[in-house]
């Protein structure tokens, strides 16, 4: 398996696939990856590499 295997910041589940979204930190361009429950639910992340904090 080549594919890299994320996990949500916010609930830490195992993202694989298209499952979720993945976009870049507005502070710093760090990639996120977010589960589609916390998404929807709004559940805040911190971004590992400059501690933004997202809804």
């Amino acid at each position: 398996m080549t594919e890299k295997s994320e996990r949500c910041m916010s609930c830490g589940v195992t993202l694989i696939g298209p499952v979720g979204a993945r976009f870049p930190c507005p502070n710093c361009g760090e990639i996120i990856a977010r589960c589609n429950r916390c998404r929807k639910q709004s559940n805040p992340y911190t971004c590992p590499s400059c501690g933004f904090l997202g809804p």
